[in-house]
Order: structure tokens, then C-alpha cells, then sequence
């Protein structure tokens, strides 16, 4: 399964080069990559229909027990098979979309980075694992948003939807490790034999809170829902990968992956069922008032996922069934009807509704695709949409409650019929409008993609028998036992049928009255205003301020000011820590000191009272010197000669260097007044007095086994080095120095950088302007002076 991953990896790799070289008709090359992990995912079929399910594990920190764990089962396999099936169209769709654009190597790089992440979500069994490949996927979906990164609104959509699904990741990961460490394991199918022990641990409700903040932000519901719609800034092929099979899914995903081991609660259904109520009647209200086709698409999703979440909340084995039967069929129309709306856009570059029509004849085949996915989408049959709606209505219903949650499925699908009336019915029939005039068919890499999703849709809808062995293993696997599906295309006359004939009847009735509901949309717009989305800006306008307040307080340019916070607070932390020990812990040291360690120490007092107390830059920095030899001093009589010795080299570079840059300053001057230096004194003396504290208690509480002899012991043994110092810093501690290296590296290129490099000249400037210009520069006016 890691070799899936590789594969897609690879064909990321080559993405670029393919386009150089092949152009935009090397979709259909990158494409066979996902096409042959899809292959590869449907030979395993049969076996994981038979519930035998296939892990792979690769250990990442044994000492953790933490593992890259990998496994396909029903649930899985449905997802990756949309993820690489799907994908695979995408790709080509993509390269008949940017034809030409020298982006187009990027965004199909983008693309299968995306599906790697998002199939290694799929197929992950560790919660850790599932974690990295969740905010990979919030990663690669914020390059995919922000693709045309020339435009502020594609940068703003970008970082929304990073900002809102990357701030629920964070709440998503304590949640997974406060899970993990109930369940006493980080591998799923562990957790899976532990479910009733994590359900009545105290820790539940937290647990679950945490993970449904991060599955809501990701799946866009109710208050997380308004960036879905501004991601529609995306280029359409990004759209119709994002909202068929992917991104907006992962969320869905997570909670269905997880109902077996949290489901099953009072709080898993009050905590999940009214947010997806909530967000399918607010995403059927929203499309119906969105004009452009991409956004009316985007809000439809938005109702779709609400009713995934509902469903998924209900938590019966019928509603599970339900909720994986509608997102199979949701997948390939919502997929090819975004591809619908990209080739119009693409023909005669306008997405608004008002402006389309006629469009039947001049785009036929792109036609026929809006048609195959619209009716899917509405219902009808024998598509897999009608069996995905007729499965939906049986799921709900009974009690008062279920009464409810069947009202509110009615009225939201009728909303999703009008829209598809919007989408399917009014840019392709009426007369022609100005913009339509010069419409023109696409090339079949355009149409062709779309046309296979909706076929597939009524395909599935015919053979739907044949499809109910993978719906038993997804169905199966979200419920953590095995459940049975049985679809048909026909049950007879019942009260579903008639729901669903309710729900054409009133959608058409919607979408030919849409003009009535002008008024009401223009009434609400006062409220929606001031929703979840203006929320969102205030919070990142007042995030923004604030920085700018405290960049100002403590970023003020003023390096004492720096010196002054960072001594204060880790005098100020010393003491909160040490407070309550000090006392206990601190005793009377016998002072055996020898007379030269105390001329020493002496020496450095001096040297230090002397270097603030100088008037001349020469006495200060000689001080400075003298502090610094007797410490190295201090390093030889304590058996440190090759710290002693860098010491020495430290301090002969420093004092030269300073003299070196001194000589060119003003004469010595103080800046300060006497309450300020009294102040800066103070200051000093209690941080020195804090040090020798912290220093004392830490040797008063050392352990029988101090952590030196550890290093003493295995020096030659392990690291086959007698100098324990250097062991010390290149083995045992290599981590640091590699740490130390790579910041003196950074170091070193930014001091090269300001040194060497200077700004290519202005031409159309001429000499003297360009004169004028530098001087303005303090750097280089400092050293022409």
C-alpha cells in the first residue's frame, strides 16, 4: 500500500517535465499512474469484500510503539477507488482546461501531491499517520486554492481554507492522542476491541469534541461552512477533485472511520446530528440564492455534506448505509457537473446564470454530461442518485425526531432539484444570449471526463445488485459489524416513491418561482452579513491588530528593551518554579576552594565591575578580554583544556574585532542616565544572584546515577571516541550540533548576502539617479563617510 503512495508520488516528479515535453496531452500519461493503483485497488477486491482486510505496518519509533501503519478494508477501498478513479479524470480534464498555460505541470504536480495525501489518509490505521496525511491534505488544498496566486482573491480564499480547516487540525490533534492513550494504542483496528472502554471513560466527551471540531472545519459545517464557497477561486479542475472525492470528504471520512469506536452515544448524536441538519438546509438555501455556477455547486455540496453528518449522527445501520450509498453517487455527479461548469466557462469565460442560455445545441456533448449528472443529482431515476435518495428517505423516519430529520431531507432536496435547474436546465435551454454567441464544443478531454462520471452514475444505477457487495464492506466497516445491503432500482409504489416524486414536483415548481423568492434572499442578506464569515474577518482583522500592537511593545527596535524582557522573565519563571523548593533543597556547601581559583574568580569580579565602569572604549573591551581568559583559565584548572582553548581563540577574535570596529566609532560617551544605570545594576544582580541559585539547587538535587556517567561509560564502547567532550557534542547530542550548524550556515549566507550581493543597477536611471538612490541606503553611507 506504501507503493501506491510512491507511485502517485512519482508521476508528482514527473509532472513537469511531462508537460515540457508531451503538453496538454499529458494528462492522459500522468493519468495512468492513479489509473493502475485504481487497477491495483480493485484486485484486492474481492478479498476485502470477503472481510478479509489487508494491513501493512513499516516501524517509525519503536521506543514509542509508533508505526506507519496501512489498511484496506471496505471503507477504504470505496474512497480510493474514487480518489484514483476520479483523480485520473481529473488530470486529463486538467490538461484540456489550462491547454497552453505554462502552469499546467504545476497544478498537475499539485493535484498528485493532493491524491497521495488524501489516499494516505484513506489507508492509514494509525491515528498519528492519519494526522500527517490529514494536514497534508490542508497543505497541498491550500497551493491548490491559491493557484492563481497573481490574484488577492485566490491568495485570500487560500488562506481562509488553510486558516479554518489548519486551526481544527490543532484541535483535531490533541484529540487523537488523548485517544490513543485511552484506548492504550494508536492503531485503529486496536482500538476497535477497546471502543467500550473508551466510551465510558471520563475522557470521552472531550475526545469527541476535539475530533468533530477538526471533522467539521474539514467538511465545512455549520459555523465552518463559508469557505467552501470562496474556494471556488480555484482553477474548476481543482473544484471538481476538491468537492467529488477529496478534501471537503476527509471530515466525512473521519467520522465515519471512527463511529465504531465513538458512535453509538447519546453525545455522539446530539453532538453531530443537529450540525448536519443544520448545514443541509442552510447549503440548499444558499445555492438557490448564488448566481454564478461554481458557487451554486459549492453551497450543494455543502447541503450534501450536512446530510452525510446527519445520517452518520442517526447512527442506524440504515442510516449508514445511506450515508455511504449517497456519497459514491454524490462523487461522480457533483464531479462531472463541476466539469460541466469549468467548459462553459472555458467556451465563453462567464459562470453567471442570468447570462447563459441556448447552449444545448453549440455544446451538445457537454450537454449530455450536465444532463447524466443532473439527474443523478436530482434524483430521477434510473440513476444512482434516485437509489441514493430513495435509500436516504427509507433511512429516516419512525419517531418524532426521525419525522423531523425527514422534513427537513424533503425540503433540502428540493432545494438541490431547483438547483439543479439553475446548473443543467437554464444554461442550455431558452435563446441565446450575448454571451453565448460565440459558444463552441470543447476538445473530448473537456467533455469526455464529465460524460464518463454521469454514465458511470446511471450505470451503477442499472447494475446496482452488483454494487451491493462493495456497500456491504463500507457499510460493514463503518459500523464495526457486518451489515447486509440489498439495493434495488425499483421497490414498487410506496411512501418513498411518493417523497421522491414530492421532491421533483416541488424542485421544478422552485426553480420555475425562483424569481419570487428575489425578495426574501435581498431580506436576508441583512443577516447573513454579519454570519459565521464576518465572524471569521473579525477575528483575523482583530488578530492582525493585536499583533501590530504587541510587535510595537516588544519589538521596538531597542535592544536593551529585548535584553530587559527576556532577563525579567526568566528571572521572573526561575522563581515560580523554584519557590517552593529552594528552601527545602539549598544546603551549606563546604568551601574548599584553593587561593588561585580564588584570584581567578576575583579577577573576573574586577574585570567585570571595571568594563562597566570604563570611560574609554579600549578599557571596556580589554575588561571584557580579561573576564574572558579567566574563565578559560577556570576551564583548565576543572579539566576542560579544549574548551579552554576555544575560549582562548573566542576571546583573542572578540577583543580584536572589537577594537577593530570601536576605532571607527564617536568617542566614548554615556547615553544613560544614573536611575538607569541604577535600574540596569539592580537588574543584574538579582539575575546573577538567581543563576548562582538555580545552580546551587541543581547540584543539590542531582540523582545517585548523574546522567555523566552514562556518557563516560559508553564513549569508547558506542561512539569509539575517547574525548568524552566531542562525543558528547557529535553522537550523544548530534541533533544539537547539527541544530548550531545549520543556524552559523543561515548566519553566514544572510552576512554574505548583506556584504556581497547588491541591487542590479537601473539603467533607465543613469549615473547620477543612481547616485541619489543609494544614498538613501544608511549601510553604504556609513561607509563612504
Amino acid at each position: 500500500m506504501l507503493l501506491w503512495l510512491l507511485v502517485i508520488l512519482l508521476a508528482a516528479s514527473l509532472a513537469g517535465g511531462v508537460n515540457r515535453v508531451i503538453g496538454s496531452g499529458g494528462g492522459w500519461a500522468l493519468a495512468l499512474f492513479p489509473s493502475g493503483v485504481f487497477a491495483c485497488l480493485m484486485k484486492q477486491g474481492p478479498l476485502v469484500l470477503n472481510q478479509q482486510n489487508l494491513s501493512s505496518s513499516i516501524e517509525w519509533v519503536p521506543a514509542l510503539n509508533l508505526a506507519i501503519s496501512m489498511r484496506l478494508d471496505g471503507l477504504s477501498l470505496i474512497f480510493g477507488l474514487l480518489i484514483t478513479g476520479i483523480g485520473a479524470l481529473v488530470l486529463i480534464y486538467a490538461g484540456a482546461y489550462l491547454n497552453g498555460d505554462d502552469r499546467l505541470g504545476r497544478l498537475w504536480m499539485f493535484l498528485l501531491l493532493f491524491m497521495a495525501a488524501m489516499l494516505g489518509l484513506v489507508l492509514a490505521d494509525n491515528l498519528l499517520t492519519l494526522f500527517i496525511f490529514w494536514e497534508l491534505t490542508s497543505i497541498t488544498s491550500y497551493l491548490l486554492i491559491g493557484f492563481n496566486s497573481e490574484r488577492s482573491e485566490s491568495r485570500a480564499s487560500a488562506l481562509q481554507a488553510l486558516l479554518v480547516t489548519g486551526g481544527g487540525g490543532l484541535v483535531l490533534l490533541p484529540g487523537l492522542i488523548l485517544l490513543g492513550g485511552v484506548g492504550e494504542s494508536f492503531e485503529i483496528s486496536t482500538l476497535l476491541e477497546n471502543s467500550e472502554q473508551i466510551r465510558q471513560h471520563a475522557f470521552y466527551v472531550p475526545i469527541l469534541i476535539m475530533i468533530l471540531v477538526g471533522a467539521f472545519t474539514k467538511s465545512a459545517q455549520f459555523p465552518f461552512h463559508f469557505w467552501l464557497p470562496n474556494a471556488m477561486a480555484a482553477p474548476t479542475p481543482i473544484s471538481a477533485y476538491l468537492h467529488s472525492a477529496t478534501m471537503v470528504k476527509a471530515g466525512i471520512y473521519l467520522i465515519a472511520r471512527l463511529h465504531p469506536i465513538l458512535g453509538g452515544t447519546a453525545e455522539w448524536f446530539w453532538m453531530i446530528a443537529p450540525v448536519g441538519t443544520i448545514t443541509m438546509i442552510l447549503g440548499a438555501a444558499m445555492a438557490l440564492r448564488a448566481t454564478d455556477l461554481k458557487q451554486i455547486l459549492a453551497y450543494a455540496t455543502i447541503s450534501v455534506l450536512g446530510t452525510l453528518t446527519m445520517l452518520l449522527g442517526i447512527g442506524t445501520e440504515a442510516t449508514l448505509i445511506a450515508a455511504l450509498v449517497i456519497l459514491v453517487a454524490h462523487a461522480f455527479y457533483k464531479g462531472g457537473l463541476f466539469m460541466v461548469a469549468g467548459a462553459i466557462d472555458h467556451a465563453i469565460h462567464q459562470r453567471d446564470v442570468r447570462e447563459l442560455g441556448g447552449l444545448r445545441l453549440t455544446m451538445p456533448a457537454t450537454f449530455a454530461a450536465a444532463l447524466l449528472g443532473g439527474i443523478s443529482m436530482a434524483g430521477v431515476m434510473p440513476t444512482f442518485g434516485f437509489i441514493a435518495k430513495e435509500t436516504w428517505y427509507e433511512a429516516v423516519g419512525g419517531d418524532v425526531a426521525g419525522i423531523g430529520f425527514l422534513a427537513a431531507s424533503v425540503l433540502s432536496n428540493i432545494g438541490l432539484v431547483a438547483a439543479v435547474g439553475l446548473v443543467c436546465i437554464k444554461p442550455f435551454f431558452g435563446s441565446r444570449t450575448d454571451a453565448t454567441q460565440a459558444a463552441h464544443e470543447g476538445s473530448l478531454a473537456m467533455w469526455g471526463p464529465p460524460v464518463a462520471l454521469g454514465t458511470t452514475g446511471l450505470a451503477l444505477g442499472l447494475m446496482s445488485t452488483q454494487f451491493s457487495g462493495l456497500l456491504t464492506a463500507g457499510s460493514s466497516a463503518i459500523a464495526g459489524s457486518v451489515v447486509p445491503v440489498n439495493l434495488a432500482l425499483w421497490h414498487g409504489v410506496n411512501v418513498t416513491l411518493l417523497l421522491s416524486l414530492l421532491t421533483l414536483a416541488g424542485g421544478l415548481t422552485l426553480f420555475a418561482q425562483r424569481h419570487r423568492l428575489e425578495g426574501v434572499f435581498k431580506s436576508a442578506d441583512r443577516f447573513i452579513q454579519y454570519g459565521p464569515a464576518w465572524g471569521y474577518g473579525w477575528l483575523l482583522k482583530s488578530v492582525t491588530q493585536f499583533a501590530r500592537w504587541q510587535t510595537a511593545i516588544l519589538q521596538n527596535g531597542y535592544l536593551r528593551f529585548y535584553l530587559l524582557t527576556m532577563v525579567g522573565l526568566t528571572v521572573f519563571s526561575v522563581w515560580m518554579a523554584l519557590s517552593g523548593e529552594v528552601r527545602s533543597h539549598l544546603k551549606p556547601m563546604p568551601l574548599d576552594f584553593r587561593i588561585h581559583e580564588l584570584l581567578l574568580a576575583g579577577l573576573i569580579l574586577v574585570a567585570a565591575v571595571v568594563a562597566v565602569r570604563a570611560k574609554t572604549w579600549l578599557l571596556a573591551v580589554g575588561s571584557l578580554g580579561v573576564v574572558g581568559y579567566s574563565v578559560a583559565g577556570i576551564f583548565v584548572l576543572f579539566g576542560a583544556p579544549d574548551l579552554a582553548m576555544t575560549q582562548f581563540v573566542i576571546e583573542t577574535l572578540t577583543v580584536i574585532l572589537f577594537v577593530m570596529a570601536f576605532s571607527r566609532l564617536p568617542d566614548f560617551r554615556r547615553l544613560t542616565s544614573a536611575g538607569t544605570r541604577a535600574r540596569d545594576a539592580v537588574i543584574a544582580v538579582v539575575a546573577g544572584a538567581t543563576i548562582t541559585v538555580l545552580l546551587l539547587f541543581a547540584m543539590t538535587v542531582r540523582t545517585d546515577h548523574p546522567i555523566s556517567d552514562y556518557y563516560t561509560t559508553n564513549s569508547v564502547s558506542q561512539a569509539h571516541g575517547r574525548n568524552v567532550v566531542n562525543v558528547i557534542l557529535v553522537d550523544f547530542r548530534a541533533l544539537d550540533t547539527l541544530g548550531e550548524i545549520t543556524v552559523l550556515s543561515i548566519a553566514a549566507i544572510g552576512v554574505y548576502s548583506l556584504l556581497m550581493l547588491r541591487p542590479p543597477k537601473r539603467i533607465a536611471l543613469g549615473n547620477e539617479a543612481n547616485n541619489v538612490a543609494n544614498s538613501s541606503c544608511p549601510i553604504s553611507t556609513q561607509s563612504e563617510d
